[in-house]
C-alpha cells in the first residue's frame, strides 16, 4: 500500500504543487467568507399574487323618506245675486238695497311627502268661516196711477152730461159759489169731483 502511494505521489509529482495551491486556496476562502460562494446567488422574486378580490356587494335598497303634515286652505265664498220685489216702487224701477260680500271658507287636507315632494293631497273637512253676504236688488210692482185725460174740448173729463169748464174753480149756477166758472147741472161725476160740485156724494152734481 505503501508503494501504491508512493507511486501516484511520483506520478503527479508534477501537478502536485497546484493541487496544493488550490487547496490552500479554498481552506483561506472558506475561513475568510464563511464558504460563501464569490459569486452571490440571486434570490428569485417569485410574482406577487393580489389577494382574491371580494365580491362586490349590492348596495342596500334607499328606503324613501316619507312625511305627512295637516294644512288648512282659505278659500273665497262667492256672495250671490237675488231679487225682491218692492211695491213701494214703479214697475220697470230698480235699486240695490243690500251690497254683497264674498265669504271666506277653510278646507283641510292631510298632505303626503315623499323626499319632500308632494304625492297625495286627500280632503278632510271643509268649514264656511265666514258666510257671505248676497246682494239683493229690489223691483218695483207698484203699477203708476194712469195720467189724466185732457179734454182739448175744454170741459173737464171729471164729469159728463153738462161741460164742466176747466177752470181755477166751478160752482153750479144758481148756487151760492162765487165762481169763477160755472155750471148748469145735472152733471153726472165720472171721476173725480174735484170741484166739490156734489155736495150730497150721490153722483149727481148741481141736481
Amino acid at each position: 500500500m505503501e508503494a501504491t502511494v508512493t507511486s501516484m505521489l511520483s506520478n503527479d509529482r508534477a501537478t502536485w504543487p497546484r493541487a496544493v495551491a488550490a487547496g490552500v486556496a479554498l481552506l483561506l476562502g472558506c475561513t475568510v467568507v464563511g464558504c460563501a460562494s464569490a459569486t452571490p446567488r440571486r434570490i428569485a422574486e417569485l410574482p406577487q399574487t393580489n389577494s382574491p378580490s371580494r365580491a362586490s356587494s349590492p348596495e342596500p335598497t334607499r328606503t324613501p323618506a316619507v312625511t305627512e303634515k295637516v294644512i288648512v286652505v282659505t278659500e273665497p265664498v262667492a256672495f250671490e245675486h237675488t231679487t225682491q220685489d218692492d211695491p213701494n216702487r214703479d214697475v220697470g224701477s230698480s235699486a240695490v238695497v243690500q251690497q254683497g260680500a264674498d265669504g271666506t271658507r277653510s278646507i283641510t287636507y292631510e298632505v303626503t311627502y315623499v323626499d319632500g315632494v308632494e304625492s297625495s293631497r286627500i280632503a278632510t273637512g271643509d268649514e264656511i268661516t265666514v258666510a257671505p253676504v248676497p246682494e239683493i236688488t229690489a223691483v218695483g210692482t207698484r203699477q203708476p196711477a194712469p195720467a189724466p185725460v185732457v179734454d182739448t174740448s175744454g170741459c173737464d173729463p171729471n164729469y159728463s152730461g153738462a161741460c164742466v169748464p176747466i177752470a181755477s174753480d166751478v160752482d153750479c149756477a144758481g148756487g151760492s159759489g162765487n165762481g169763477p166758472a160755472y155750471v148748469r147741472g145735472p152733471v153726472r161725476v165720472i171721476g173725480t169731483d174735484i170741484y166739490d160740485l156734489d155736495r150730497d156724494g150721490d153722483g149727481i152734481a148741481c141736481d
